[in-house]
């Protein structure tokens, strides 16, 4: 195979950009676990030939590589393996994927991203070098890492990593006061939230936001309705009508509420009744405190969160600057001088944040941004 010790070749990059994309088919899936994809490449002199491939499995085991393996079979000695990350060094019940791919002979390993995890750091390029093993490690590192940020974030800084999504009108509005939902952008684009939503674990949004619009907050695209994400509402006191969508749907899809210690005790039980789960949360200038209910959440083996509304919760996670990544949908069409001035928009990006993609969807355009390192 092209490239040598700590050195990669185009083959190599063009490689880690399939394995990449093949990590995507699990996101939202893999519970506490990255969706990893792992490809094993072998070139019997007519050129490389993908052999195996494996992304982790819903719930997040068994681990890509394994299963990359298996299906690769006798074939995989002598092959390289692509891994989107560090090989897992540790053991549980199964043995480490570092070890699985010295078993399986494998001659050379191209890694993307590092694993924060101390169990890992290092240790399992470690153990590949030990077996004579060559490796290559960061190859495509940023676009694997974007793609595992929630794993990232949580594992370095134990809460999940927050999208903050914003639908803008041209004019700088998210809606009209007391109007209810107010269309921003076409269908396009609402479909791509709707993808956002399957490979998050949680959507977050104010009560404001749940008292004057009922969402539902799901996934509605054909056959990714069993991805929808847990739902979570900044409710203090304990407001959330039992007759909405949310509570009236939180035995199929999960609804947390945060909720202060004093809310009202019998509307708390009556929504636990329905299903509604509470999160203990504490005050902070009048308001839940974010921190500290973020890091509840990271304990929960949440990693991707996305915040979705309203303007003013919006607001709170940008002042206490805990937003990760922007994913801003500006609309074609303007609301006018009655509309809810957005926190936001493009010609007003918070310091700190530099542009990664842009895509336009219909008639609306969209643009990222995460937070420099």
């Amino acid at each position: 195979m092209p490239g040598t010790e700590n050195q990669s070749s185009e083959s190599d990059r063009r490689f880690m950009a399939a394995a990449i994309r093949l990590s995507d088919r699990h996101t939202g899936l893999t519970s506490t676990n990255p969706s990893v994809g792992t490809l094993i490449v072998r070139d019997n002199g007519n050129g490389p030939v993908i052999v195996g491939q494996g992304v982790t499995a819903p719930g997040g085991r068994p681990h890509a590589e394994p299963q990359a393996l298996e299906q690769a079979g006798e074939l995989a000695r002598g092959a390289t393996a692509y891994v989107t990350l560090e090989p897992c060094a540790h053991h549980g019940r199964t043995p480490p994927c570092a070890e699985a791919l010295v078993a399986a002979g494998i001659a050379r390993v191209v890694g993307a991203a590092s694993d924060p995890d101390p169990r890992v750091s290092g240790k399992g390029y470690a153990i590949l070098r030990a077996a004579g093993i060559a490796v290559v490690g960061g190859v495509l590192a940023e676009q694997a890492a974007d793609r595992m940020a929630g794993y990232l974030m949580r594992s370095l800084k134990k809460r999940p990593e927050v999208t903050l999504k914003l639908a803008v009108s041209r004019d700088g509005k998210i809606g009209r006061k007391d109007a209810g939902q107010v269309p921003i952008t076409g269908e396009i684009a609402r479909r791509q939230v709707h993808l956002m939503r399957a490979r998050s674990d949680a959507i977050l949004v104010g009560i404001g936001t749940v008292l004057a619009d009922d969402p539902m907050l799901d996934c509605r695209l054909d056959g990714l309705e069993d991805r929808s994400p847990a739902r979570i509402i900044l409710d203090a006191h304990a407001r959330l009508p039992v007759g909405s969508k949310l509570a009236a749907s939180a035995r199929k899809i999960p609804v947390f509420a945060a909720a202060l210690a004093d809310a009202d005790a019998g509307r708390r039980e009556s929504l636990e009744q329905a299903g509604v789960q509470f999160l203990a949360a504490v005050a902070a200038e009048g308001r839940i405190a974010l921190p500290e209910l973020l890091e509840d959440l990271g304990a929960q083996g949440m990693a991707a969160l996305m915040v979705e509304g309203g303007a003013e919760t919006a607001r709170h996670f940008l002042e206490e600057d805990l937003v990760d990544r922007i994913a801003l949908f500006t609309g074609a069409g303007e609301i006018g001088v009655d509309g809810v001035a957005a926190p936001i928009d493009a010609d007003h990006i918070p310091a700190g944040f530099r542009r990664i993609r842009e895509a336009v969807f219909g008639d609306d355009h969209y643009a990222e941004y995460i937070r420099k390192s």
